[in-house]
């Protein structure tokens, strides 16, 4: 029942995200998500947590991936040498 209050007015501000933001906030207490549903400022401002620590969340995964990326650019590091070579190298 919480989630039918809160979701509505998530998605009037962060529209794209709104699922994602109401299912964080939803790991709160459940008498702050009671104040949530009547105080539009505080929604705001937990909303705008949430969305700060999305971010954080993000950028962190996007550094993790850069740095895999570095280790291993085009994965061909592990191929073996002359695979698929034609039919003459391998008759020879």
């Amino acid at each position: 029942m919480l989630c039918e209050a809160l979701y509505p007015k998530i998605h009037a501000q962060q529209p794209e995200l709104a699922g994602k933001i109401t299912g964080m906030l939803l790991e709160m207490d459940n008498q702050e998500l009671l104040g949530l549903t009547t105080d539009d400022d505080a929604l705001r401002q937990k909303v705008d947590e949430a969305m700060n620590v999305y971010d954080e969340y993000v950028k962190g995964a996007n550094e993790q991936d850069g740095a895999q990326q570095q280790q291993q650019p085009n994965g061909t590091e592990n191929a073996a040498p002359n695979a698929g070579g034609d039919a003459k190298d391998q008759e020879a």
